[in-house]
């Protein structure tokens, strides 16, 4: 009798959990919004955790999971699946995306090449240093939301569609923005190629 009830329970709880979910989707219920977070925040960052994932690190793919559900909440369809299956769903992709952008191990036999390989070419040490310094005040010539989309582009490795979910700007306007930075910064850097 003590299953039957835990599972009813389980069930009562699931069903808890959707109803929180569709009020955040249809009625943008802050207070569904905040049982959510409070419900799922901690036992995410656990799963995180557990998997591998550094405590900072499972804080930060948290964050980015409850901030999707509140801005993706319109897709959700509770005749498909449970919230809870759909929110672990969310965190596990996220999850996924941080593992895919982390650096790959080289193998020792590359580093020492690389590293005998830079002790002896200082000269280009030097070099890319002046050019890293010249394309620091090229980027500094840009219109602050050109350098902004191409600092979230090429520095943080943010795809487009990325770009618009952070930003809320149109999918058009950031890659005219990306287009007319990059024109500006060969014409700036046009020096560095006659070189």
């Amino acid at each position: 009798m003590n299953d039957s009830v835990a599972a009813s329970e389980q069930r009562s709880e699931g069903c808890e959990q959707t109803e929180w979910l569709v009020a955040v989707r249809d009625h943008r219920d802050k207070a569904a919004f905040g049982r959510l977070y409070d419900h799922f925040t901690p036992r995410l960052k656990g799963m995180l955790i557990r998997s591998g994932m550094s405590g900072a690190a499972a804080e930060d793919v948290v964050q980015d999971v409850m901030l999707t559900i509140w801005r993706k909440a319109d897709l959700y369809d509770e005749s498909r699946a449970r919230a809870s299956a759909w929110i672990y769903r969310i965190a596990r992709n996220r999850q996924i995306d941080v593992i895919r952008r982390r650096p790959r191990p080289v193998p020792d036999e590359m580093v020492i090449e690389a590293e005998s390989r830079e002790t002896h070419d200082a000269d280009a040490a030097v070099s890319l240093e002046q050019e890293a310094v010249q394309l620091r005040e090229a980027l500094a010539t840009l219109p602050k939301s050109q350098r902004d989309i191409i600092e979230r582009a090429y520095v943080g490795e943010l795809t487009q569609a990325e770009i618009r979910e952070a930003t809320g700007l149109a999918l058009g306007t950031i890659k005219s923005r990306i287009r007319l930075a990059l024109e500006k910064l060969r014409h700036e850097l046009r020096d560095l190629r006659d070189e």
